[in-house]
């Protein structure tokens, strides 16, 4: 006598299949998401390689190389910034009659600074037989010559804080920074 009877058997080589059909289901779905997952790896790494540790050290360095590229950037932009402040940049003129029996405003004071107020004055006296020029240096907004009403409103406007900057630190528009103050 059998231990097992034909029923039985039919019912345990059918269970037996739908395991064995489920368990290929599975390994067909699993070998699907790794292929995913190989083709994403192959995005990272320009070879290719499926490593993990090998993609993770290939962008760690492309990383490093960045922020050595980030501070060099950085570096650069602050000697540009230096430079822009010690650009002589700012300029305003006062024009005026130098002479109560002259018209047409032809006599003038420039002042020419940087962003730290360091730069030149020069004034240009108009009269009907001459015409002379005085330039005077300026250190600090200040200058060690005595300066006239108009040489300092020319040099007050142009050392003024007319930085053009709206709202969230963004320029409003680019400031004009040649005036004509007369």
């Amino acid at each position: 006598m059998p231990i097992v009877d034909a029923s039985t058997l039919t019912t345990l080589a059918l269970a037996a299949g739908v395991v064995a059909l489920l368990a290929l289901a599975l390994a067909v779905g699993a070998q699907l998401r790794l292929a995913g997952v190989r083709r994403d790896f192959a995005a990272l790494d320009d070879h290719g390689t499926t490593d993990i540790a090998h993609v993770a050290a290939t962008q760690n360095h492309r990383i490093d190389r960045l922020t050595a590229e980030v501070t060099l950037l950085r570096e650069h932009v602050a000697s540009t910034e230096d430079d822009v402040r010690q650009s002589l940049r700012n300029v305003a003129v006062v024009r005026y009659d130098a002479f109560g029996d002259m018209g047409g405003r032809l006599s003038f004071s420039a002042a020419i600074v940087d962003d730290l107020g360091d730069g030149i004055v020069i004034s240009s006296i108009h009269a009907r037989g001459e015409s002379r020029t005085y330039a005077k240096g300026i250190v600090g907004g200040a200058s060690s010559i005595t300066l006239t009403p108009e040489e300092q409103q020319a040099l007050a406007s142009a050392t003024k804080d007319e930085s053009g900057m709206g709202q969230h630190g963004r320029p409003a528009r680019l400031p004009d920074r040649t005036k004509d103050v007369s």
